[in-house]
């Protein structure tokens, strides 16, 4: 993939929705931006801030390694408090790790419950 976290690109505004609004990054990628991520401070309603066809600087703030979605703020562009270094972009960038094929759910902590809270209630003890 051509993008990485911390870049700023152009896009135009494919869609919005209640949550936030789609950008077209190129032909073949689009990101979303938040509705949280598209003004300083709080937003009732995102149409006040973007419209369809607009053409918009954003951030990229994260890369879902799993599902290749792309996370975009506007946000991070106009608020001059944020300083864009590698240190913020990893604090910016989430991971989640995801693998569909392991169903462990809540199993290991149960296993470990028991252990942990008889340490738990030594170490008050002592």
């Amino acid at each position: 993939m051509k993008y990485k976290i911390g870049s700023i690109v152009e896009g135009k505004i494919t869609g919005i929705q209640a949550y936030g609004a789609f950008v077209a990054l190129d032909t073949h990628t689009q990101g979303l931006i938040h509705i949280s991520e598209c003004h300083p401070g709080f937003v009732s309603d995102i149409h006040h801030y973007l419209k369809i066809a607009q053409t918009v600087r954003v951030m990229i703030i994260d890369i879902d390694e799993y599902t290749g979605k792309i996370s975009l703020s506007i946000r991070c562009i106009k608020e001059p408090s944020i300083n864009v270094t590698e240190e913020h972009i990893r604090c910016v960038h989430k991971h989640y790790w995801t693998n569909y094929k392991v169903n462990d759910g809540f199993e290991p902590i149960k296993m470990r419950l028991n252990s942990w809270t008889n340490d738990a209630l030594h170490d008050i003890e002592s």
